[in-house]
């Protein structure tokens, strides 16, 4: 999550004769609001510390996102969209590890381990931020997993009249709690485990 995907570093642009934007500062200026978002929160985050941390003036963050709501959602956002789409493995269960394992890999990201919770606890307390996030964020990662079930129900491994939207929430729930949640460690075999038991629950 904290890199800076490709769309992190193409923010929309000034209309026509306004200033060119250089991607080496939209860079920097990502890198460091992931590190201060982590180390701060979004509720303490400054948008000037972060320019300080980026080596850049405060006017540089404002003439690419207008607030740090719009900042905050934006580089989500590119996050999100720049995440793979998990892999055709031929079969729901190498889908399904496939899925895990990028998720796991994901949230025992650094960064990553302290935006997650941080960014879900701020939006029960800001709707707006919610709203933005829920659409943006939450909304394309399900699309790409719900490919992932409907390529199971196109191969006859699942049946037609699956529940995908709950599908969808057993895919996600239990291994965030256990890594974002608990900071539970993972036997070398959890995914593999995992995996069988969702399967089973998905099919029931």
């Amino acid at each position: 999550m904290p890199s800076s995907p490709a769309q992190a570093r193409d923010p929309q642009r000034r209309p026509l004769g306004g200033p060119v934007l250089q991607d080496s500062v939209t860079e920097a200026i990502a890198a460091a609001f992931f590190e201060e978002l982590a180390g701060a929160g979004y509720a303490r985050l400054s948008l000037e510390t972060v320019a300080k941390r980026a080596g850049a003036g405060k006017a540089a963050i404002y003439r690419r996102w207008p607030s740090k709501l719009d900042m905050t959602v934006a580089l989500a956002t590119a996050v999100a969209v720049d995440a793979p789409v998990p892999p055709d493995t031929g079969t729901l269960r190498g889908d399904v590890l496939a899925f895990l394992t990028g998720v796991a890999d994901a949230l025992r990201n650094p960064l990553a381990s302290k935006i997650i919770p941080d960014l879900l606890a701020e939006s029960a307390r800001n709707p707006e931020l919610q709203q933005a996030l829920f659409t943006a964020v939450r909304d394309t990662r399900r699309s790409k997993a719900t490919r992932m079930l409907e390529q199971a129900v196109e191969r006859g491994e699942l049946p037609a009249d699956t529940d995908l939207e709950l599908a969808l929430d057993l895919l996600a729930g239990p291994l965030y709690w256990r890594l974002a949640v608990l900071h539970a460690p993972t036997a070398p075999d959890y995914l593999h485990r995992l995996t069988d038991k969702l399967l089973a629950a998905i099919a029931a």
